[in-house]
């Protein structure tokens, strides 16, 4: 049964990957510990499999369809590497829980960066030279995160391709899997020059299973409003954020904070579908 739920959620994980060009390692690391019983550590390490391995591959599909900004993607892709081995070699000195905490606030921002939406010039055209220093700024950050929390980062990453480098909603999910499968391959060196025993068997039926995913997602690109189903998947990761928070804050503290995390995702999805000019949908239609 455990196996069955595993493989079950990882078709979502590279679906997710495939069509939206993140947020399979969201998934991936509350599966691989909540589901496959991995350790905070071995979920991260593992992620950083799943997750690259999957992106690398989706990107060809990708790619194929022309929705691949190859120049932009490995300037940024670049920019995160040394963040990503320096945020791998970091981790593995930080308690799980202490990782697991940062990987819930990340779930909490990325989610309502998710529900909100993101304005983008939609202009593949704009030169990404005039913003190289951001772009390797951010991509550094990126890159750091991933290291340290087994995060490939998608949903930062599109955001900040159609902002700065200007590209569209496709183009940027295609060559945020580029620079995923960079960061995750950069961070998966750092986490590798630790001890983690991993069950190598699982990852790889995880993976391949995964890989399935992300291809039927690719196809998908151009059949389902992106924008809908993101700000739907933002409320999944905002309420799955709320749970690994409030699992691995201590006794009381955890319990407060999620009752104040799950009332004000409650008051936000309230406001969604009940208040006519909530800002929430005010911005995501934007």
């Amino acid at each position: 049964m455990t196996l069955t739920l595993t493989l079950l959620f990882s078709v979502l994980i590279g679906l997710l990957l495939g069509l939206l060009g993140g947020g399979g390692s969201i998934l991936t690391i509350p599966v691989l510990t909540w589901v496959a019983g991995f350790a905070p550590a071995q979920a991260i390490t593992a992620s950083l499999v799943v997750v690259g391995t999957t992106s690398a591959v989706s990107v060809i599909a990708h790619a194929r369809a022309g929705r691949v900004a190859w120049r932009t993607g490995l300037i940024f892709g670049a920019a995160g590497v040394l963040g990503a081995f320096g945020g791998g070699l970091i981790g593995r000195l930080i308690p799980g829980t202490v990782l697991m905490i940062l990987f819930a606030l990340m779930m909490l921002v990325t989610s309502i960066a998710m529900i909100r939406g993101r304005r983008g010039s939609g202009n593949a055209a704009d030169p990404v030279r005039r913003r190289v220093p951001l772009v390797l700024a951010v991509g550094l950050g990126v890159g750091m995160l991933t290291g340290l929390v087994g995060a490939g980062g998608g949903f930062m990453i599109v955001p900040a391709l159609t902002l700065l480098a200007g590209l569209s909603m496709p183009q940027a999910v295609g060559t945020s899997l580029l620079v995923i499968t960079v960061n995750s391959a950069a961070g998966l060196a750092g986490h590798l020059t630790s001890s983690t025993a991993l069950n190598w068997p699982l990852v790889g039926a995880v993976t391949l299973v995964a890989i399935a995913g992300s291809l039927v997602g690719a196809r998908l690109v151009d059949r389902i409003p992106a924008p809908a189903l993101r700000r739907w998947f933002g409320v999944f990761v905002l309420a799955m954020g709320v749970i690994v928070l409030a699992q691995n804050l201590p006794g009381a503290t955890g319990i407060a904070v999620g009752g104040v995390a799950a009332a004000l995702a409650l008051g936000a999805v309230a406001c969604w579908f009940t208040v006519p000019r909530c800002p929430l949908r005010r911005t995501a239609t934007a």
